[in-house]
């Protein structure tokens, strides 16, 4: 059977982010830590967390780790969080894992956004039949990640991004995503 990870396509996107000269990263929520992999294969040095992690991979160092309550080591020049955040309470977590970015470093985070508007919806609309198409040309291997509802809709996300991470940009993608991107000043 062909699978599609919606996570996977943006993996590109959200490695465009990861700023010059880094060489510290940190994947939250890696799951069995193919977006780790990518990072490693850029020639950082990866920490990849996740609750039920068990992998291993050259430049890789998994560890099973709750992102809330554990020691994610640190600053990192790179901190990514692929479909996490919604799991966790919004404040908390994006407190921690802003907290994890080195000065001059950049969170990239990649959530699923609730449809609130039309826009949402539209684009929402127009994702299902490209994932359907998707899943019969492609191939992707799908993780067995918890699946739990998201509630929070991009301007919630943004509004929430402004008192906690100011500065950073929110966008809505196709296929139930939103991006927040945010540099920490030197």
């Amino acid at each position: 059977m062909n699978h599609f990870d919606q996570n996977a396509h943006y993996h590109s996107f959200l490695l465009d982010h990861v700023p010059p000269g880094a060489r510290t990263a940190l994947d939250v929520g890696c799951g069995h830590g193919a977006f780790a992999r990518r990072l490693a294969a850029r020639g950082l040095a990866v920490t990849a967390v996740d609750r039920a992690v068990d992998g291993s991979a050259p430049g890789v160092d998994f560890r099973r780790a709750d992102v809330l309550t554990d020691d994610l080591g640190g600053p990192y020049d790179f901190v990514s969080c692929l479909a996490v955040l919604h799991h966790l309470p919004f404040d908390a977590g994006l407190t921690r894992l802003r907290d994890a970015v080195a000065p001059g470093g950049v969170l990239a985070v990649l959530g699923l956004a609730k449809e609130k508007t039309l826009w949402d919806w539209a684009l929402s609309l127009a994702s299902t039949p490209l994932n359907l198409a998707q899943r019969v040309v492609r191939d992707d291997p799908v993780g067995s990640a918890p699946v739990r509802d998201w509630f929070m809709g991009v301007d919630e996300v943004k509004a929430g991004a402004a008192r906690l991470v100011p500065g950073a940009r929110v966008r809505r993608h196709l296929y139930w995503r939103y991006s927040l991107v945010w540099a920490k000043a030197r």
